[in-house]
């Protein structure tokens, strides 16, 4: 049986409770590394290897406007999935392509305390994505 708070996640969103979207925020929920769609389709068709490519950026892209899951570009141009929907940012190694989840919220109030303050002419923020790009020095 599928995952009850998958399939809540689903039903809360208001999408339709389908195999196929419950297997790739499994996926997506179980990697934990902010995987690309090369990935989730690796996974993917070890149990549904008749799933199609196209479902699979369909959903993804279905879960990012729902806002269940966040894009994440990387400087490969690479676009890779976080399922973590809370304020962080990330930590990206430009030399392993590893992208690790970084929370300081020290650093989001003065973030947001400085554009409350500095109006961006003729633009409203919706949001705001901080990467910070260099190199991990542990092996993890």
């Amino acid at each position: 049986m599928a995952n009850k708070s998958i399939i809540k996640i689903l039903v809360q969103n208001d999408l339709k409770v389908t195999p196929q979207r419950i297997a790739i925020l499994e996926i997506i929920l179980t990697l934990e590394n902010h995987p690309t769609a090369d990935n989730i389709t690796e996974y993917l068709r070890l149990s549904h290897p008749n799933i199609s490519l196209g479902t699979i950026y369909k959903t993804l892209d279905t879960f990012s406007k729902k806002g269940i899951i966040h894009k994440v570009l990387n400087d490969n141009d690479s676009m890779r999935y976080d399922p973590i929907i809370e304020k962080h940012y990330h930590l990206y190694s430009s030399e392993s392509d590893r992208i690790d989840d970084y929370v300081d919220e020290k650093l989001s109030d003065i973030i947001e305390k400085y554009f409350e303050k500095k109006e961006i002419p003729g633009f409203t923020i919706e949001d705001i994505k901080l990467q910070i790009t260099g190199r991990f020095t542990d092996k993890g």
